[in-house]
């Protein structure tokens, strides 16, 4: 069966100032989300489901059902504040919904098969999707899930430090760890380090980093719901609290309940979170299509 992609829509994008999930990046408007599903049926794909607020809907299928009519299958997934559906009989006000993996759980009653998670404003490139789609189809199992883990030196920003998920990452390829750096810069020689409390710290250029790409089988739905339960609990006081993959990945690390192979891939990352950076992500898609890798008009 082949994979589906699941994308990460919800967000409102306030740093952003508008709905960057569908802003046009590209020479003919394509969106970033469009470059991604792009690659990701080419490498084999089988399914797209966005995961959005339902008030998104019409935009969403206006802008991507007529690019995608019997290129690939979509579906929609709802992220909202209900918790009754996880088995919380509560109603906790807050601002934004709980988070990446409370999104991923959104999907557990539409997605059967095999599937991967993005984000829908980070630019990916087509070998990370291949490498996944390969997993996802040849290696994954309940116990095995994976992670593209992208080169540091290819994901930071020329005009200031940004924060990493650096990994941890044993003999065997699997992921002991995620450890959230804030301050990731280069420095003058072009060589990578973080900041700390302690002072500078240098990184390899080829340390493996995570960037939101992760591969699953639908057993992570059950694994994770009780720990969703149990954050609820934890920090309903706390509206900003929110649910990341990232936590989930280390619970079932730490309780041996599934590992995590880091894919390597040489891709270079971009995305976007402040309207300064559309025309540095505007400049990189021209290039990539100057160089042949993606047609002028994405969908002709």
């Amino acid at each position: 069966m082949k994979p589906t992609l699941l994308i990460l829509a919800a967000g409102m994008a306030s740093r952003y100032g508008s709905m960057k999930q569908i802003d046009g990046f590209g020479p003919h408007g394509e969106t970033i989300i469009d470059y991604s599903i792009h690659d990701a049926i080419r490498a084999g794909f089988g399914k797209i489901s966005f995961i959005i607020r339902e008030e998104f809907l019409d935009s969403f299928k206006a802008i991507f059902e007529p690019k995608l009519a019997g290129r690939i299958e979509t579906d929609y997934v709802f992220q909202n504040f209900d918790l009754k559906p996880f088995g919380i009989d509560k109603t906790i006000e807050r601002a934004k919904p709980w988070g990446t993996a409370h999104a991923v759980l959104a999907a557990r009653n539409q997605v059967k098969e095999n599937f991967c998670v993005i984000n829908a404003d980070d630019y990916y490139g087509y070998d990370a999707f291949e490498k996944m789609a390969k997993f996802l189809t040849t290696e994954a199992d309940d116990t095995h899930y994976a992670l593209i883990g992208y080169q540091i030196d290819k994901t930071l920003s020329d005009y200031g430090s940004v924060s990493r998920g650096v990994c941890e990452v044993n003999a065997q390829g699997n992921m002991t760890e995620v450890n959230e750096r804030t301050e990731v810069y280069f420095t003058d020689g072009g060589k990578v380090a973080y900041k700390d409390s302690t002072g500078e710290h240098p990184l390899p250029n080829d340390t493996r980093v995570s960037m939101n790409f992760w591969g699953f089988t639908p057993a992570v739905f059950d694994q994770s719901v009780s720990m969703f339960r149990e954050f609820v609990d934890a920090n309903e006081a706390n509206p900003k609290a929110e649910f990341f993959i990232p936590l989930v990945a280390d619970k079932l690390i730490k309780s041996g309940t599934a590992s995590f192979k880091v894919i390597p891939t040489a891709s270079k990352w971009f995305g976007v979170t402040y309207k300064e950076d559309k025309p540095i992500v505007q400049k990189s898609i021209s290039e990539l299509v100057e160089n042949g890798t993606y047609p002028a008009n994405l969908w002709s």
